[in-house]
């Protein structure tokens, strides 16, 4: 096939991928492996300029499309292709360069391909600091960050991925190449158009380089595990927490009981710190707190554990426990990063990834597990994630006996209404962080205002008009 030579010549031959059934599978199968597509091939350029050579050879193929790949560590479907065998995957894994760190500005310019937890020590090397931080940085990639905004545990501080990006190198669907990596604050030229990149899940473009904020290494951090009675008191305890921190309060996460014991039964090397139920047997919830500080770290320790005492004697929180040092406080990270992971090994499940204002946060979880009863009894509530801005994972396990395959099959569109409706009504969102992909496109479409459907199909309609990136993500047929 021409097109396969032409690519072949442009990025060499070991780097077009098509045949090998057991390295393409890597590829073509998602993170959470839902979907299975079949692609013509798998391409991946060694730079920005070979990015632009393969997409305008491809865009004059016709009928073949582009799906942009970085980790592959997606939950929403967004990065595989289908199973038209007309989907080039071109994965940016090769696009590893740190181009540069500007210490006086506070920033760092590297490559898509650029492992999350590899840029973290670009920025460490620079005795900086880079705070997007998520379970998956071990393996997701920044350009796979930047395309879906990603959040993580430190969003309450720092903001997400759109926030912590100053500049893009792109790929358009033309094949040319535009460039913002200026590192400014400040530029005030027209609409920006590096947020119509950022969180547009490959369908308008493909982000090859970016130029990311850094900060300065906090001098001190303290990490705190606190249980609640009730969410409310969790809520209650952060607004507490953050008049008296400010910007030191930069993680706050919340887990059920029944995420936790899931952790236990899964790893027997994790155990919860505290307990989780009171001494009736009533259900207690957990919270995770990251506090850092230009200051020394026996200050923040002991304004830490002053606010902390203070909660348990106004009841916000019914005990406390502190790290005493950097194992004990990843070991208790560990405990948080491992609920999916335990939900994985239970089996299949029903994820969401909702976000509610934190003022309604609480008042949504009771109305939507009472919802949830009628009609799932018995399921497992799996809730946990980001309190601090308001995201949840409201997830639901089958119930103790019945088939995890069989629940999600035949549950999952039932379950999905409930939870949205009640996210609708308690005017929240059904992606807080994940973003459309496949998975959600239709209900993008039945709870997107039709004015914002129809001008994100203008703004893709101008980019890519032949819809070329990613045509099956995101937006509605």
């Amino acid at each position: 096939m021409a097109l396969l030579h032409d690519l072949r010549a442009i990025v060499g031959e070991a780097h077009v991928l098509v045949d090998d059934q057991d390295a393409l599978i890597g590829y073509e199968r998602d993170w959470r492996k839902r979907y299975r597509g079949h692609s013509l091939c798998v391409v991946s350029p060694g730079s920005a300029e070979d990015v632009a050579a393969v997409v305008r050879r491809c865009a004059a193929e016709p009928g073949v499309s582009i799906v942009a790949q970085g980790g592959n560590t997606g939950l929403v479907g967004g990065g595989v292709p289908d199973d038209s065998r007309r989907q080039v995957v071109l994965s940016t894994k090769r696009l590893r360069a740190v181009r540069g760190v500007d210490a006086d500005n506070q920033t760092i310019t590297v490559e898509a391909g650029l492992v999350l937890q590899e840029v973290q020590a670009a920025a460490a090397e620079a005795e900086l600091l880079f705070p997007l931080s998520l379970a998956a940085e071990g393996s997701c990639t920044i350009g796979g960050n930047l395309a879906t905004n990603a959040g993580g545990t430190q969003v309450l501080r720092f903001g997400n991925a759109r926030e912590l990006c100053l500049g893009l190198e792109v790929v358009t669907a033309q094949g040319e190449l535009w460039s913002s990596l200026h590192g400014l604050r400040k530029d005030n030229t027209g609409y920006d158009l590096r947020d119509l990149f950022i969180g547009s899940e490959g369908t308008l473009g493909i982000i090859t380089a970016a130029t990311l904020r850094l900060f300065p290494q906090p001098r001190a951090e303290v990490t705190a595990w606190a249980t609640c009675r009730t969410l409310a008191d969790a809520v209650a305890l952060m607004r507490r927490l953050r008049a008296a921190f400010d910007a030191e309060l930069v993680g706050y996460e919340a887990m059920n009981a029944a995420s936790l014991a899931l952790v236990e039964r899964h790893f027997s090397a994790l155990r919860v710190p505290l307990p989780l139920a009171d001494a009736v047997g009533a259900p207690l919830w957990s919270v995770l707190i990251a506090l850092a500080s230009p200051h020394d770290e026996a200050t923040l320790r002991g304004d830490a554990e002053t606010a902390l005492v203070a909660a348990t004697e106004a009841g916000e929180a019914v005990d406390i426990v502190l790290a005493a040092n950097e194992l004990q406080a990843r070991t208790l990270w560990q405990l948080r990063e491992a609920i999916p992971l335990a939900q994985g090994v239970e089996g299949l499940n029903i994820k969401h990834d909702i976000g509610v204002p934190l003022s309604s946060l609480a008042d949504f979880v009771a109305a939507a597990d009472a919802a949830l009863e009628a009609v799932v009894p018995g399921a497992r509530h799996i809730t946990f994630g980001h309190l601090g801005d308001g995201n949840l994972h409201y997830n639901l396990q089958a119930p103790e006996g019945d088939a995890a395959a069989d629940f999600l099959a035949a549950r999952e569109h039932a379950v999905n209404s409930c939870v949205y409706d009640a996210v609708a009504r308690f005017g929240g969102t059904f992606s807080a962080e994940h973003g459309i992909g496949r998975l959600k496109r239709a209900e993008l479409a039945a709870r997107k205002p039709a004015a914002a459907i129809a001008m994100m199909r203008a703004i893709k309609t101008a980019l890519d008009p032949h819809g070329l990136f990613n045509p099956d993500v995101l937006l509605p047929d």
